[in-house]
């Protein structure tokens, strides 16, 4: 019934957000945090390239993984068309087994949220883990549902040209104290001309940490040095207002 970061979701996703399109300013932000990174670099979840690119573009060497072959397609065709050819993986990030070690894994912009349950979230932190070199570290973000209201819809429209356009329907479906989590329907409805050409239905979950909690979690992996960071601002101590905190931990085995 439900389709996963699909053509329309894609095509929605690179005309809001293209490539160099900072989010809130995560891209200065990582930036700074990566300054001085010598080796490989790799971005989970890159998506479509908004964010690696400017990474690449900076001198840094990254590679990439991601779930969606249709996000993957698109990001490759970005890169190519301006000259670069980094590795791009299509994998879970829960069960990935990339051939190189790397000196910082990140994933950018609540990503990580997607990762629907607890235990393939640990999975995945458990393959960055094996995935880093000794003093290699995580960038993480980890988005807090503030605002959320249920059953709340909104409507956007999205001129692509004179003649076509894509229409977004939000709808918040569930917030689930116990299982941390906020469940929303996201319906794609690309018109042209008037008329209707296709449409997408997504179902788009999140699922939220405590502070200490994801401490906790990065401990029990083997990650040590855990800072948490609110709103970009490096160690800023996140307030019951925030809604964006970054960790960063190190591998020192």
């Amino acid at each position: 019934m439900f389709s996963y970061y699909s053509s329309l979701s894609t095509e929605l996703y690179d005309f809001t957000k293209p490539v160099g399109h900072s989010v809130r300013g995560d891209i200065e932000y990582y930036l700074e945090r990566l300054r001085g990174t010598k080796g490989k670099i790799l971005e989970a979840a890159v998506g479509s390239g908004r964010f690696l690119i400017p990474l690449l573009e900076n001198g840094y060497t990254v590679d990439g993984i991601d779930y969606s072959p249709q996000m993957l397609t698109s990001c490759r065709e970005r890169c190519r068309e301006r000259g670069l050819n980094p590795n791009l993986y299509e994998g879970n990030l829960c069960n990935f087994s990339l051939p190189s070690k790397y000196e910082a894994i990140v994933i950018p912009t609540g990503s990580f949220c997607l990762i629907e349950t607890l235990e393939n979230a640990k999975e995945t932190l458990k393959c960055f883990y094996s995935h880093l070199i000794t003093g290699g570290r995580v960038i993480i973000d980890l988005e807090i549902p503030n605002g959320w209201r249920t059953g709340e819809i909104s409507t956007s429209t999205f001129s692509l040209s004179e003649e076509e356009g894509i229409l977004l329907e939000n709808k918040s479906v569930e917030i689930n104290w116990i299982s941390q989590y906020t469940l929303s329907h996201l319906k794609y409805e690309k018109w042209r001309k008037g008329k209707l050409v296709d449409t997408e239905l997504q179902k788009f979950k999140m699922r939220w940490y405590g502070l200490e909690e994801f401490k906790f979690i990065l401990e029990s992996i083997g990650f040590s040095e855990i800072t948490c960071s609110a709103e970009y601002n490096y160690k800023k101590r996140p307030l019951k207002e925030t809604q964006l905190i970054t960790f960063e931990a190190v591998r020192k085995k």
